[in-house]
């Protein structure tokens, strides 16, 4: 339940006065081939201001509806209201039903106790569509325990009960219009002679057919003493029902009766009291003046809701964030959204403009793609670039009828319904995690061989997995990742070599650098040229391709210089130096070398290789 409370205007007369209530705001609004009718009745046997003979209402009391055979129920909504502070538990043809909220105004006339009066509603429209067109019962408020604690109800004949149903219904035959339904709880009488309601929302395209109701409570027939009721100053009345100096008399407009006791449901003609073009109207309503006798007499009137029916033909574009996807570590976030022309009375036009803000910056804009029929949407998708100043945690907010400088190009129902929003964080990357390093031997042109999976696992201790990559940006765009990480040959010297790992929503990022240095060549004892493709030459391991600048020297057992090799030039067994021989292949034997690496690291070495076939 829901007591909201707001003091309203004040105006000393003898003894101070209060009155508090809900105000009457925006409770719901349609668009389309709509119109409303309402039913209702009193529980009231007879106006209270005239016969005291009673104290306590009916226990029930009935209406009916009859609704034309093209009509179709879209909502309906039951209203009860009496003396006290509410009984949100009634029945109607005998189906309970609980109060979606209650409304209370409080009022305090000299130093008496302060009395408070009560609305409350409830949905029925399942109820309603269900039933159809019969007769309608009200039961089960009870307001006894309020009459009788508080006898000032009673003595003050401000005892009253009653109820009413407003139907909204679709028609193919009516023309578009839009229906508000406001709703909440205000009060006038002897010190609050004056009660302005703006209503807003409002959008008159054509005034033709124009029409408000107005539920009340408790206003009196015979106390027309300064009563009015003005649209836009402009003095409403619908005779022989409700005089223009006797608004609220407990009438019901829909069944023409006048004895709808202490309750009021009418409506009025407006369409020359309300100009195309309107978004808002002045409700006003006033009681109290001097009687023949020159006493000050004024009504009690309590103002439940007001509704409004008008031409209406404008589109309603609203938009809605479906998704948004954002990579890791990236500042760019794809998004998908629907435009809808749902709650409308026109079509919404191609290249209606969207624009996309974050944190009030514009950062992207679009257009609607196709014409948007009365109920129809469309989803679009776009990506937005952040710029570098947006934080990583930001308001995204999406506007459909803007052009980017938070101006509309589309003439709507609704102007303030036309954004979403949603409150993103990217998905930012921990910073990359260094490893030790390792290091290989050179196999030639400055290459290893790494097993990179292992050094991984064991630098973390853990046999999780890793995808490994040989830059940021291929790891970060999940491309050229290494085929054979526990074989890897390193292509550059020195490397760093980027390790993925798993670690929603987004990863980690760890980095070793991989090296390579000359080892020490290894000699073999001797080699057979013999061409049978196995140990042909003088293969000394670690040598070729890796020291590069190296020199060979090969001499005979006598001293004699016979072969001169380097990285491009290797000895097979044949003589290159010399004056004899040069050209053939050396006998059997024991040979003397001389190996320079020229490196500064590895001094010359020399020993003896044996030569057989």
């Amino acid at each position: 339940m829901r007591y909201l409370k707001h003091s309203i205007l004040l105006i000393a007369f003898v003894f101070s006065s209060l009155g508090f209530g809900q105000d009457i705001s925006l409770f719901q609004q349609f668009n389309g081939r709509y119109d409303y009718t309402a039913l209702g009745n009193t529980l009231n046997p007879f106006e209270n201001n005239l016969d005291f003979g009673f104290c306590f209402p009916l226990e029930s009391s009935s209406a009916s509806l009859n609704l034309s055979a093209n009509a179709t129920i879209v909502s309906a909504y039951l209203y009860w209201a009496g003396s006290g502070s509410g009984d949100t538990s009634v029945s109607l043809n005998g189906t309970a039903f609980e109060a979606i909220d209650t409304y209370t105004v409080d009022y305090t006339e000299g130093l008496n106790e302060t009395l408070t009066y009560f609305s409350c509603y409830a949905d029925v429209t399942s109820f309603i569509v269900s039933e159809g067109n019969i007769n309608y019962t009200f039961s089960d408020l009870d307001i006894t325990e309020a009459l009788t604690n508080t006898p000032e109800f009673c003595n003050n004949r401000t005892n009253f009960a009653g109820w009413s149903i407003y139907i909204i219904y679709e028609d193919p035959l009516l023309p578009l219009n839009q229906i508000n339904l406001y709703q909440g709880l205000e009060i006038i009488n002897r010190n609050n002679q004056e009660k302005i309601i703006t209503i807003d929302n409002l959008n008159v395209i054509d005034n033709a057919g124009a029409k408000i109701g107005f539920l009340a409570w408790e206003g009196d027939n015979n106390l027309n003493f300064g009563e009015s009721l003005s649209i836009n100053d402009n003095v409403l009345s619908n005779p022989p029902l409700n005089q223009s100096d006797n608004a609220f008399n407990g009438t019901n407009t829909f069944t023409n009766s006048s004895t709808f006791y202490n309750c009021d449901l009418d409506v009025y003609d407006i369409q020359d009291n309300i100009n195309i073009g309107d978004t808002n109207a002045s409700i006003k309503m006033t009681t109290g003046a001097l009687d023949d006798f020159g006493v000050f007499r004024a009504d009690l009137i309590i103002i439940n809701n007001i509704i409004t029916v008008l031409n209406s033909q404008l589109p309603d574009a609203t938009i809605s964030l479906n998704a948004s996807n954002i990579d890791c570590g990236d500042r760019s976030i794809d998004i998908t959204y629907t435009v809808f022309n749902t709650n409308s009375t026109d079509l919404l036009p191609t290249n209606t403009p969207i624009s996309f803000y974050i944190d009030g910056v514009l950062v992207g804009q679009s257009t609607t793609q196709n014409e948007l029929a009365i109920g129809a949407s469309e989803i679009g998708n776009i990506t937005l670039t952040l710029p570098d100043d947006i934080t990583d945690a930001f308001l995204l907010n999406l506007v459909v009828d803007d052009d980017g400088t938070g101006i509309g190009t589309v003439m709507e129902i609704n102007e303030n319904n036309n954004f979403d929003n949603e409150l993103i964080e990217l998905l930012v990357i921990a910073p990359v995690q260094p490893l030790p390093s390792a290091v290989a031997c050179n196999e030639g042109f400055r290459s290893g061989t790494f097993n990179v999976l292992e050094l991984f696992q064991s630098a973390l201790d853990t046999d999780s997995s890793a995808v490994f990559y040989e830059s940021l940006v291929d790891l970060e765009t999940n491309q050229n990742a290494i085929f054979n990480p526990e074989s890897y040959s390193n292509s550059s010297n020195p490397i760093t070599i980027y390790a993925k790992v798993d670690n929603a929503p987004c990863f980690d990022i760890y980095a070793f650098e991989l090296s390579v240095e000359n080892c020490p060549p290894f000699v073999p004892q001797g080699f057979s040229p013999n061409d049978d493709g196995t140990n042909d030459w003088f293969n000394i391991q670690g040598l070729y391709d890796i020291f590069e600048d190296h020199e060979l020297k090969i001499y005979n057992r006598y001293g004699t210089l016979i072969f001169e090799g380097n990285n491009d030039k290797r000895w097979n067994g044949f003589i290159n130096r010399g004056l004899n021989n040069r050209g053939n292949l050396v006998p059997v034997g024991t040979y003397f070398y001389i190996l320079n690496p020229n490196d500064l690291d590895y001094p010359p070495q020399n020993g003896w290789v044996y030569v057989n076939y």
